[in-house]
C-alpha cells in the first residue's frame, strides 16, 4: 500500500491513498483525514486502506483523482518526534580520516542518533528555501521508517513489528554550521533546516524480498543538477532499523507518528558514489589532500529516487532545488 498526503491550505493536509502505478489517488478521509491519524489507529485503519488500496487496483476509480506528486506535502507534513540516526559506519569513517578526528569510543556497538526538529517538513517537489549559500548547503539522502507506539525498553527484534511504513528523505544539510554545534556536544539545530520527503509512503510489503534484517536493500539513486552523484545500497546499515527505534525507546516509549532515519546511506566500495556532498568532499581530501568538490548554490536540483525490480519508483523521486528563502 502507498499513501501520499495532498495539499489542501491546511498544516497536515489529506491522506490519499496511491495506485501502485502512482496515476491515481483516492480520498482516504472516510477512514483517517491524515497520517497521523492514521498511525495512531493503525490497527484498525489500516485494513480499512488496505481495501481501498485493492479498490483503486481493481480499476473501481469513479471517485479517484490524478495523481500528481508536486502537490504532495511530506507524507506526514509535521512529526511530535523525529530521531535520526548514523547507521552507515563508512559515513562516519570516511569524516574521522578526512578531518583526521578521534574514532567516537562505542560507535560500533551503540547507534548515534540526535533528535530533529520535525515540526516543518517539505513537499519532495517543493522548493527548499535556504537563508544563504555560504552556509555550505548540502543534501543527504536517506531512508526512514514510521512507527506505532513503542514501548520503552522495547528489544530489536520486536521493534521491527512496530514499523508500520517507510519513507525516503533528503536530510538537509548545512556544513558551516555544523562543526559548532557538533563541539557544543548539544546537537544539531541550525546545522538541520526543515527536511523533505518523497512523495509516498509505502507499506514493507511493497518492498518484497528487499525489506530484510530490517534495511531497505536496494540502490538509493542520486542525481546533482543532472549528473549521477551515487547510487549507495541500503543493504549495508552496520544498524537495522530494529536496532535504532531499541536505541531511541531504551529510556522512554516513542509515541506513534515517530520517525526513525537511518542516516545517510554510505557503502565503502568508492564505485558506489555518495549520497551527500560532505562524504564525497572526504574522499577528495583523503585521496587528493583537499576538497574539489563545492556545496550547493541556489538554483541547484537534487533528485533521488528507489526503483524495485521491475524498475519502478517505489517512493517517488524526490526532485526540488535550493532556492534563496525570501523576507
Amino acid at each position: 500500500m502507498r499513501l501520499a498526503t495532498l495539499k489542501n491550505g491546511s498544516r497536515d493536509g489529506q491522506l490519499v491513498v496511491v495506485s501502485q502505478d502512482h496515476q491515481w489517488a483516492l480520498d482516504a478521509s472516510c477512514v483517517a483525514h491524515t497520517l497521523q491519524q492514521a498511525i495512531e489507529n493503525w490497527d484498525s485503519v489500516e485494513p480499512r486502506l488496505q481495501a481501498l488500496a485493492r479498490q483503486l487496483e481493481q480499476g473501481e476509480r469513479s471517485t479517484a483523482v490524478a495523481f500528481d506528486p508536486a502537490q504532495a506535502m511530506a507524507p506526514l507534513p509535521r512529526a511530535y518526534q523525529w530521531c535520526d540516526g548514523s547507521a552507515f559506519l563508512s559515513h562516519g569513517e570516511l569524516m574521522q580520516k578526512a578531518f583526521n578526528l578521534e574514532p567516537i569510543d562505542g560507535a560500533d556497538r551503540t547507534p548515534l542518533m540526535y533528535q530533529g526538529a520535525g515540526d516543518d517538513f517539505i513537499g519532495g517537489r517543493d522548493d527548499i528555501p535556504l537563508p544563504s549559500e555560504s552556509q555550505g548547503i548540502d543534501f543527504e539522502g536517506e531512508f526512514v521508517v514510521l512507527v506505532d507506539d513503542v514501548p520503552m525498553g522495547c528489544g530489536a527484534g520486536q521493534a521491527l513489528t512496530h514499523v508500520k511504513l517507510i519513507l525516503q528523505i533528503n536530510d538537509v544539510s548545512l556544513r558551516a554550521l555544523a562543526p559548532r554545534e557538533m563541539r557544543t556536544g548539544f546537537g544539531f539545530l541550525q546545522a538541520k533546516p526543515s527536511s523533505s520527503f518523497a512523495p509516498l509512503a509505502i507499506t514493507p510489503d511493497e518492498l518484497g524480498e528487499a525489506w530484510c534484517e530490517g534495511r531497505v536493500q536496494l540502490p538509493l539513486h542520486v542525481l546533482w543538477n543532472g549528473q549521477w552523484f551515487g547510487h549507495p545500497h541500503g543493504g549495508q546499515m552496520n544498524f537495522n532499523f530494529g536496532e535504532l527505534i531499541a536505541h531511541a525507546a531504551l529510556t522512554r516509549r516513542l509515541r506513534a507518528g515517530t520517525l526513525i532515519g537511518s542516516g545517510t546511506v554510505s557503502n565503502a566500495e568508492r564505485s558506489a558514489g555518495s549520497a551527500c556532498i560532505a562524504e564525497r568532499r572526504a574522499i577528495e581530501m583523503i585521496e587528493h589532500g583537499a576538497a574539489r568538490t563545492g556545496f550547493m548554490r541556489f538554483g541547484d536540483r537534487v533528485r533521488m529516487d528507489v526503483l524495485g525490480s521491475e524498475g519502478q519508483s517505489l517512493f517517488g523521486a524526490i526532485d526540488q532545488r535550493v532556492i534563496e528563502a525570501q523576507g
